[in-house]
């Protein structure tokens, strides 16, 4: 019989030995120590253990490529029709936004507008920011988009292009780790990963938000071990996919080997200003209306994300076109009806 308790006990020696003698795990003993995990098999101090080391460590790529093995082992997933598009699948921090106004959720509207399918992951407010979260950010614009069960979760991906899986929903081994985040007080090693995993199964563009250059360093090769061939990463608004409009975005897209930099200038499309700051929930959704008429505060940070997304998904030949194009959605009113064609989708699944 399995000893699991000391079976994960191997793996703390390795990754808690302290600087100069800790060892990262290979990636089939991460993915063995993130099943134990999720499986409840090792011990709650064994879990709270393993994330304070990896937190002071830093996972390795090959350990973020086990943990992910994991997921797609264990976690929801969903699949594309046959003839769909490829969709976007966005990875962003899931304890979510405190500082500035999210423009994803309205960008996701103006990809949907244009075919492009959607998919987001995340789940209820959490460590270690207590953001904003995707589900609440489309609950204030009218859709909801909890309590859908995976079955009719697929149908709604099926009848419209997005999906948004709710950790709680579709995920519950990992919405049980939530209070570690919390007693612990650090963003663990999974925060981490949860930005490159993605629950999408078959082709697809993965965006990737991060803050520091050492992150995104590792989640290229974490990708590139896994296989993933087509990413862009985004040195975005508190760690999001979000472009900000205030500074040069850094961003990087990998078609196939290496990793290529492109730095996009908002000034250079007379689209620079200020990143709008968030407030509360009521001005949020009135600005978010607005931006989606093309004016307010948000309107020029929604054009410039939503024309650098189609532009990366291929909808747009260039930068310049796909301003072109995000306008022609916005002025046309068919960001809006997009809006409410989801919101009259939603009622028929349950």
């Amino acid at each position: 019989m399995t000893d699991y308790k000391e079976q994960f006990k191997s793996y703390l020696r390795k990754i808690g030995s302290g600087e100069k003698t800790s060892n990262g795990l290979t990636r089939l003993e991460s993915a063995d120590a993130m099943k134990l995990i999720l499986e409840s098999k090792a011990t709650p101090a064994q879990i709270g253990a393993f994330m304070i080391a990896h937190r002071i460590r830093r996972p390795e790529p090959q350990e973020l490529a086990g943990m992910i093995d994991t997921y797609l082992e264990l976690g929801p997933k969903i699949k594309s029709k046959e003839g769909q598009t490829a969709p976007l699948c966005f990875g962003i921090p899931f304890d979510g936004r405190c500082k500035t106004a999210p423009i994803y959720p309205l960008t996701a509207l103006i990809l949907l507008a244009k075919q492009q399918p959607v998919v987001f992951q995340g789940g209820q407010r959490m460590p270690v920011k207590y953001g904003t979260t995707t589900t609440e950010l489309f609950s204030m614009l009218g859709l909801e988009l909890k309590g859908l069960t995976k079955k009719n979760l697929q149908k709604y991906f099926d009848a419209t292009g997005l999906a948004v899986i709710h950790q709680p929903d579709h995920f519950p081994k990992a919405d049980r780790l939530i209070s570690y985040r919390d007693e612990i007080g650090k963003r663990p090693p999974i925060a981490s990963m949860e930005l490159i995993w993605t629950a999408h199964e078959g082709k697809h563009l993965l965006v990737s938000g991060f803050v520091h250059p050492p992150t995104e360093e590792r989640a290229w090769k974490a990708l590139q071990i896994l296989g993933e061939q087509n990413f862009i990463t985004i040195k975005g608004l508190e760690g999001s996919t979000d472009l900000p409009i205030s500074r040069p975005c850094i961003t990087a897209r990998n078609h196939t080997e290496k990793p290529k930099r492109y730095i996009l200038h908002p000034k250079k499309y007379n689209l620079s200003g200020k990143d709008i700051p968030w407030e509360n929930p009521t001005i949020w959704h009135k600005q978010a209306i607005n931006a989606l008429n093309n004016k307010g505060l948000l309107a020029d940070s929604l054009i410039w994300n939503a024309a650098i997304y189609l532009w990366y998904a291929g909808i747009a030949s260039n930068l310049d076109e796909g301003i072109i194009e995000t306008k022609e959605v916005l002025n046309s009113g068919k960001a809006l009806q997009t809006l409410e064609n989801l919101i009259s989708f939603r009622s028929m699944y349950k």
